[in-house]
Formats: C-alpha cells, structure tokens, sequence
C-alpha cells in the first residue's frame, strides 16, 4: 500500500513537473511570436508599392474591432500573422487606399464572410467613398457569393463569377426554436417574470408556438432591413427591387452561371487566373508581373498606439453586458464594473474632449446596464459632448446605455429599441422528485428562506414579490429613456413594451437621430467640442492588450466549443441555450438575436 502510495505522489510529481515545462516553453514561444508580431506590424505599412491593390479576403467573421490578441493561434506558433477580418480596420484600409497614391483601386474576394446587416451597411458606404476618388472597386466569387457579400459587393464596378459558381439570393429569416414541450418532458418549468407584450425573449419557454405581437414585430423589421438591402442592390446592379425579388424567389442558388449574367447579378465570368489577369491589366501591369495586392493591415497597423493632444474617445461596448466572460470591448460581452470605470478615467482625462460610446449589443444584466447608464451620465456632467453609435445591436440594455447620450446616430439596418425586461426563473422540483427519484427536504426559520433551493417552484406570494421587482425595474428604464431623449414616460412606454425597431422605424419614433456610423459621431462630437479638423485625433477604448494567455485561453474556448458542435450536432444550440439560463443570476434587458441571412 506504501509503494502504491509513492507511486501516485511521484506520478503527481511529474505530471505537475511536465505542465511546468510546457507552460513555460509555451511563455517562450508565444512571448517570441508577439515580439516578431509587433515588429513586424510596426514596419508594415512602408511595404506598399506602386500600382498596388487593396485586397479585401471577405472570409469568416467580421468582428467589431480588432487588436493583435484576435491573431489565429496555430498561425502564429507557426510563424504567421493571420488576421481576423474586422470593422473599424476594414473601414480606416478603405479610406487610406482611396488617399494612397499607390493603391488603383479594391479587389473584394467573396469567400462567405459572416457580418449581420448594419455591420455590411457600414462597410458599403466607406466603399461608396471610396469610388468617389474613382478608383476601381472589383468583386470576385471563386465558389460563389452568399447573400450577405453579395449585399456588400453589389458596390462593385464589376462582379465577376467563376463559371462554376453560383449566387444565394434568398431574402430574410429569422428561427426560434420553442422549447416548451421539450421542457414538459423534462419536468422543468420555466417561471416567467416579464414587462412587455412583444418581449418575446421569453416566448419560447412559456409558449408553444409564436405570440401574434412578436410575428408582427419580426416580420415588420425583417422587412425593413431587407427593403434597404435590395433597394442598395438594385440601385447598383441598375433594375428594379421587383425584379430583384422576382430573382430571389425564383432561388438564385439553382440558377446556372449563365443565367446570372444575362440577369445581370454579375458581369462576367472568369476562373481564378483570368481573374489574376484582369487585375493586372487594370493596373498595367505585364502579364508574368507580379500581382501587387496589399492586405488592410498593411495600411492600418493592428496595434493602436496612444495618442498625446486634443482627442475624441470612441469607447467599445460590445456583447452581452455581465454575459460570458471575455476581452472587454470585444464581442465576448461586457463587463459593467470594468466599462464603468473606464468611462469614469475618460471623464476625468483632460486630453479626452468628447466620447463616442460604440454599442453592438443585445444587452443583458439590467443592474449592469444602470451602473454604465450612471457612468455615463457624470461623463454628461462633467460638461464633455457624447455620443452614440450603434452597430448590428443596440437593443434593450445596449438601448438603456444608449438611451443618455445627447445624439444617437444607428445604421438603417440597425437592430435597436426592445425597451423591455424579463426574469426566468427554471423550476425542475418534478424533474428531481418525479423522474430522478431524488426527494428534497427542507428545515427552515423563515417562510420564503427556501425560494428558489434545488429548484424549487416559487410560490404565488414570491412570484408577484418579482414581478413587482421587474415592474420597479421596467419603470426605471422607461424613465432612463424619457429622461435622455427628452420626451414624456408616457410616450416611451407606447413605444416600448418590449418591442424591437430597425434603424429606420426607430428614427422615425425618435429613438435614434442620425444615420452614420462611427465617423458621423465622432464628427459631431467634435464639433460640439469646438475642435476644428485636423485639430485632433480619436483614441480607441479600452486599450486591447496582447497576451500569449489571452490567446492560449481564446484558442482553448475555441476548440472545447468546435468539439461540442460536433458532438451534438444540432442540438448544440439548445444546449448552449439552457446552459446561459440556468447561469444568469439577474433580471434581464436582453433581446433574442437569431436573424438569419
């Protein structure tokens, strides 16, 4: 028994010897990847030549920001600097290249990157400025264009197919699963507490099938958003948004290349090395030339330096708020306490002379969203000019940190409103008692000092006591709300209930001011500031650091949620559904996000 014992301590020994080395071999390596990373970035931008062409590889997610941390792991062990594609870098590479002397013009490559509409909206109109220095903006399918880069190449002067490809054309969707009788069966009871007719949220745990309210809403914004996409389409590809329909429904996908040209979805098609040919030529080059394509980080290096003077803050706020844990101002989520004291540093900066607060988020904690909402309003105080501007989401707490800023510029297709909140409480006391076998039994001193313990249903007395706590809470938003936009509670609530607004439809009810992205806002702010241009600059916030942990545990997140997704298949999202109710400990302001493209 003795030996055994020693076996196992000098077993342990050497497992926690062998993790040592690794973990510290792993610091050597990453540490010497970031350092080449860094220098390489720092000098990157001097490599391009003339006749050069801003290549644009439309592939995988277009996030909202980047920084040197969103690197593909396994490239850089291996010595390469793979980016991920993301906006605010997409957009400064596009107006570079329209004043770079050196660059002839955008070569967009259609590999099937995924960007909810007002993230493509945004991206189209730096495109659309940049045609306006004339310089050529070409678009390539090699397999085809998905509907959302074909909504962002249709800017193109041409777009070129491979004779093989094809173009999905295919309108709007959006899909709930409702998982009521899956819960039945379970023996879990989802206790709701909620303000809000069309908070729809909840709906699928307490229904079978969609409520009235939430269809119209959906089908109201849905419709919206895709009437600018195909009025912005066909504007370009010259013919009218019925015969674009008329295309769509006719299923693109199915149609052969052919066909694509003689309805003039695209202008030619080429392979791949005609393609190469093309663009050589446009920029008179020589046919055993190389091609000069110049990638966005060339002309936007990735690492955001701090800038000294007279600036605007554009401060991200992006993802859930209080939801997984992750990169503050990455799409991960956001953590209250952290953005509120980044907000309360800019307050007290004297270089910051105004903030633009930049929100994609479908909200989250409604304790998280008043503390920022309160950071913000000192920020107000403090007499400095804000602003803000919403991306894909600004909906219910992304709108109450919106709802204080003196102007809120949205994209058209921008998903916002949803002025609502909820709490869901699971009960699976008949699931442990009827169907586990598992009786629980309870000593207690006081009447409710059990509410919620192993499950437990809550009784008629504790569920009012919430829903008057969410009723406080829904009163509380609403005047947020009336307070920052300078209206009446009354006139809020008509337009509140919970329900969701494009960018449009909340313009028009005063939810929203101006269209633009982030340069219309920090336009304004500044001269609300008084600063002149070219008499300031804007800062990024909050600083995104590099570190090989930050990236080790992104890697590992990564690839613990690909294993799952091919282990359940379809039944990954239920899971990673139920998995974020059952982890939520507050009452929420969150919207549902499921819009297919």
């Amino acid at each position: 028994m003795m030996k055994k014992f020693l076996l196992v301590v000098c077993g342990s020994f050497v497992g926690v010897f062998l993790a040592l080395m690794i973990f510290m071999i792993s610091s050597i390596v990453f540490s010497v990847a970031l350092m080449s990373m860094g220098s390489k970035m720092s000098s990157v931008t001097a490599a391009v030549e003339k006749n050069s062409i801003l290549h644009i590889n439309l592939e995988g997610v277009i996030d909202e920001r980047s920084a040197s941390g969103s690197v593909d792991m396994m490239s850089l062990m291996q010595g390469g600097i793979e980016q991920s594609l993301s906006l605010n870098t997409l957009v400064a590479a596009i107006k570079n290249a329209k004043e770079n002397d050196k660059i002839k013009g955008i070569f967009l490559e259609c590999n099937g990157a995924g960007a909810a509409p007002a993230t493509s909206e945004a991206l189209r109109a730096a495109l659309k400025d940049f045609k306006q220095s004339g310089k050529f903006i070409y678009s390539y399918g090699y397999e085809g264009y998905t509907q959302g880069n074909y909504y962002l190449a249709s800017v193109a002067d041409s777009m070129f197919l491979n004779p093989e490809g094809s173009v999905d054309l295919h309108g709007m969707a959006s899909a709930t699963p409702y998982m009521k009788k899956l819960m039945d069966k379970l023996g879990v009871k989802m206790q709701i507490i909620r303000v809000g007719t069309f908070k729809s949220a909840v709906e699928p745990y307490m229904l079978e099938n969609m409520s009235e309210a939430n269809r119209l809403q959906t089908s109201v914004y849905l419709g919206n958003i895709w009437q600018v996409m195909t009025d912005s389409i066909a504007l370009d590809r010259k013919m009218t948004r019925a015969q674009l329909n008329q295309y769509v429904d006719s299923i693109t996908v199915t149609m052969t290349a052919d066909s694509l040209v003689k309805h003039h979805l695209v202008d030619k098609l080429l392979y791949a090395d005609e393609m190469e040919s093309t663009l050589k030529r446009v920029c008179g080059l020589k046919d055993d030339d190389d091609l000069r394509l110049v990638t966005p980080d060339m002309l936007v290096p990735d690492v955001e330096e701090s800038v000294s003077g007279d600036k605007i803050a554009v401060l991200y706020a992006c993802g859930e708020i209080d939801g997984s844990a992750g990169v503050m101002g990455s799409a991960d989520g956001i953590d209250s306490e952290e953005l509120s004291e980044e907000i309360k540093k800019l307050k007290d900066d004297d270089d910051v002379k105004g903030l633009v607060l930049r929100v994609n988020s479908p909200g989250g904690s409604a304790f998280g969203s008043e503390q920022i909402w309160h950071a913000l309003d000192d920020f107000k105080k403090s007499g400095k000019p804000f602003a803000v501007s919403m991306g894909d989401y600004a909906a219910s707490g992304g709108y109450y940190i919106s709802s204080g800023a003196q102007r809120i510029f949205a994209e058209r297709t921008t998903i916002t409103g949803s002025i609502g909140i909820f709490g869901m409480i699971p009960s699976y006391e008949d699931a442990i008692k009827n169907k586990l076998g598992v009786n629980v039994e309870v000593v207690k001193t006081n009447e409710n000092a059990d509410m919620g313990v192993m499950g437990k249903e809550l009784t008629p007395f504790q569920l009012n006591a919430l829903q008057n706590m969410v009723n406080n809470g829904y009163e509380l938003f609403t005047r947020r709300c009336a307070d920052g936009r300078h209206v009446t509670q009354d006139s809020i609530k008509h337009i509140a209930e919970g329900r969701v607004w494009d960018g449009m439809s909340a313009k028009q009810r005063g939810l929203v001011d101006e269209f633009g992205g982030i340069k219309e806002a920090v336009k304004w702010v500044a001269t609300k500031a008084g600063l002149k241009d070219g008499k300031y600059k804007t800062q990024n916030y909050p600083a995104l650091e590099t570190d090989w942990r930050t990236l080790l545990n992104s890697y590992m997140a990564g690839q613990y949620e690909m294993r799952l997704k091919g282990e359940m298949g379809i039944l990954y999202e239920y899971h990673k559904e139920l998995t974020r109710i059952l982890g939520r400990r507050h009452v929420l302001c969150l919207m549902e996000t499921e819009v297919l493209l």
